[in-house]
């Protein structure tokens, strides 16, 4: 059965902008280029003002849900000044300047009982040669896993709902190289998670295999190129990363694996108004414990299917997307992406799951190009609807 609910525009913004601090009231909420709703103004000219970001969850693996989240950002005066200059003078004037540095806080909480509270923040120094992420957050997540445990008896995964709660962060700290668009870095994770099962007989064999809690704890090396015009919302260039992880006991780990990831975005300007989109997403697990958490393993992640719906040690994916731009606020959008999971790499895309979608965007913050909006994304088990700032990839 779809699982959509029908209504949801650009009002939620606006009524979202009571939660704006009072000293913002005299901002104007009216682009002076085109007269159009824009927030630029309120969140560039006021420290404590925000993007309000209505969260609307109807992700198949934890049900109907929601919540807020605000989005500050932290610019210098002169920064400030000059993107104002540049989008007084242009439609895209200042969207192509370094993104300024920013901080997200809020939650969300859904119908089967999952909630989370949390925050992240992005800075930059020297001219956007130091870059550093760091986010952090306590979540107590209820969904179904489909997981085989090697220390029983059964010859398929075994489906049960799961609860893992539990508190961590993730910091990543990168460092441009020369004059180029390469950067080269270093990431810490470390979470702290007690994990059970709703049914007594997959809680029993959870508690048996993994224990009342545990900690995951992993140092890794980052290599990340980035040309994108636009942090936010590219139109043009592309990123490409790759990241290895070690979780290690002498970390504080309680499990001892090594994790791989490779991202990659590219942005090809067909015209003026169409943009089209590739992506690619490989992931591997190796040198591993017999067992690990649940949620420890790769899964594919596209719009459409359901979290954790499908893990295996290795994980493959491919998508891509076409943009185009209705107007200079409004803009469409159709998606289709193809991912597999295995146990091993070279069984991928035995079994393939594919999903596929269509969206909207409305440029919220021109000085920014901050665009928000949503997709409407189907698969063979699922259907569902996001709610999105930037590209959705």
């Amino acid at each position: 059965m779809p699982r959509f609910k029908s209504r949801l525009t650009i009002s939620l913004l606006l009524s979202s902008s009571f939660f704006l601090s009072s000293a913002v009231s005299a901002a104007s909420f009216t682009d002076p280029l085109d007269g159009e709703f824009d927030m630029s103004e309120a969140i560039a000219e006021n420290p404590y003002a925000f993007l309000p970001i209505p969260i609307v969850l109807t992700e198949p693996a934890i049900g109907y849900g929601g919540g807020f989240m605000g989005m500050f950002l932290h610019e210098s005066k002169e920064a400030r000044d000059k993107r104002k200059k540049l989008a007084l003078e242009s439609v895209d004037g200042g969207v192509n300047l370094i993104p300024p540095n920013f901080t997200i806080v809020g939650g969300a909480a859904t119908e089967n009982g999952t909630w989370f509270v949390g925050g992240a923040h992005r800075h930059t120094w020297l001219n956007d040669r130091i870059r550093y992420l760091g986010a952090a957050g306590y979540a107590n997540i209820n969904m179904d896993i489909y997981h085989e445990f090697d220390q029983i008896p059964v010859d398929k995964n075994l489906s049960f709902e799961s609860q893992t709660e539990g508190f961590g962060g993730v910091q990543k700290l990168q460092f441009k190289v020369a004059n180029t668009n390469l950067y080269l870095g270093f990431s810490q994770l470390w979470f702290h998670t007690k994990i059970g099962a709703k049914e007594e007989i997959a809680n029993d064999i959870l508690q048996r295999v993994l224990g009342d809690d545990s900690t995951s704890s992993a140092l890794g090396l980052i290599a990340q190129y980035d040309s994108r015009n636009n942090l936010f919302y590219p139109t043009s260039g592309g990123t490409a990363k790759a990241e290895y992880l070690w979780y290690r006991d002498g970390l504080g780990s309680d499990y001892e694996y090594d994790t791989f990831t490779l991202d990659g975005k590219y942005f090809i300007p067909l015209s003026k108004t169409w943009t089209l989109g590739v992506a690619g997403n490989y992931q591997s697990l190796t040198n591993a414990d017999r067992s690990l958490p649940p949620l420890a393993r790769p899964y594919i992640n596209l719009r459409g299917i359901s979290r954790y719906r499908y893990q295996g040690d290795y994980v493959l994916t491919a998508q891509t997307q076409l943009m185009w731009q209705v107007t200079p606020r409004w803009s469409l959008q159709s998606f289709v992406g193809a991912g597999s999971a295995a146990e091993e790499a070279h069984d991928l895309y035995d079994d393939t799951e594919v999903a596929y979608g269509a969206g909207f965007r409305y440029l919220i913050a021109r000085r920014f190009g901050l665009n928000i909006g949503m997709d409407f994304a189907f698969s063979d088990d699922d259907n569902a609807f996001y709610f999105n700032v930037g590209s959705g990839f």
